[in-house]
């Protein structure tokens, strides 16, 4: 398959104005590392598969399911023989749910479910095969939204299972665990909805009723990022949706974003995304242009063409 890349950064070729897209793979081939702004779920059907994120190497048994977040460098490893599911999608449908903001730390980072824990991940594999079973027929009525609310149930599994295994430790009263996590959640919608402006972690501490050093290390544990970590990640993610607007300058997104300087802004989007703002706004302007081109320039067949599962 062509690959469309600048850089590291890899633009996802989404098909039919859909925001979904998965490969059947059963061949041989590496991807040396990239990132997209696309969601990724891996789950090898034969054989084992390789990915490698930071310093870590996931080793993939067959019916692993490994989630990878939007905006992460990743390389992939096949090996000589296997198939394998790579399935990309459009994560801002997910992350705005509200009653996801508290689970966003948690989907920032890269979840693998495997066979060690066998509710989650017996549940895990149904709906993945739910969702290999669905996506090639374009007829199904609702297909595009029967296939979101697998997703969305896919990760209520892995937020239960982080709740359940993280954030309570085993010496807690169930009283205690509840309350404990209702601030947390409270502190998390707050940052959810003020990212753009000027807080600090005493803000989101005293929101969550806690002190300082209290809440910094709950949070931490929370969502294995410190408070600083997770508010730029959750400011890049914002500005790469306002970098698509024309009409916005990179300086204005950095301001609207909730970064007090461009430099700073520059600096913090390069080191998540390996790319700068600008380098990122300049490369699909020029995405967007050959799309509209292409659309004043229909091609004229004698039958519709076929849609089949592509192969990565």
């Amino acid at each position: 398959m062509a690959r469309t890349l600048r850089g590291t950064f890899e633009l996802v070729p989404f098909q039919s104005h859909e925001s979904l897209l998965m490969y059947l793979n059963s061949e041989y081939e590496d991807y040396d590392t990239h990132w997209h702004t696309a969601a990724e779920i891996i789950m090898p059907l034969e054989n084992e598969y390789h990915v490698t994120i930071g310093q870590q190497i996931y080793h993939l048994l067959e019916r692993d399911i490994l989630f990878i977040p939007p905006g992460v460098l990743h390389s992939l490893q096949a090996p000589s023989s296997g198939r394998r599911m790579i399935f990309l999608f459009n994560f801002s449908p997910i992350s705005s749910l509200q009653d996801f903001s508290s689970l966003l730390p948690v989907l920032s980072q890269p979840n693998l479910l495997s066979s060690l824990d066998p509710e989650t991940h017996m549940d895990a594999v149904r709906l993945m095969q739910q969702i290999i079973d669905i996506y090639p027929d374009r007829s199904e009525p609702l297909r595009v939204a029967m296939i979101y609310s697998y997703l969305i149930q896919f990760f209520v599994l892995i937020g239960r299972r982080h709740i359940r295994r993280d954030l309570l430790t085993q010496d807690s009263k169930s009283r205690k665990q509840t309350d404990c996590y209702e601030r947390l959640n409270a502190s998390m919608n707050y940052i959810n909805a003020n990212y753009m402006n000027d807080i600090t972690v005493e803000d989101a501490a005293r929101i969550a009723g806690f002190s300082k050093f209290h809440f910094s290390r709950l949070f931490k544990q929370f969502t294995e990022q410190t408070f600083c970590g997770y508010l730029n990640q959750r400011r890049i993610n914002a500005a790469e949706t306002l970098l698509l607007n024309p009409r916005l300058s990179v300086t204005d997104v950095a301001l609207q974003s909730g970064f007090s300087s461009l430099s700073t802004f520059n600096r913090v989007f390069r080191t998540l995304k390996s790319c700068t703002p600008s380098e990122f706004k300049a490369f699909h302007q020029r995405r967007g242009i050959r799309r509209r081109h292409a659309a004043d320039v229909p091609e004229h067949t004698d039958t519709p063409p076929e849609t089949p599962t592509p192969s990565r």
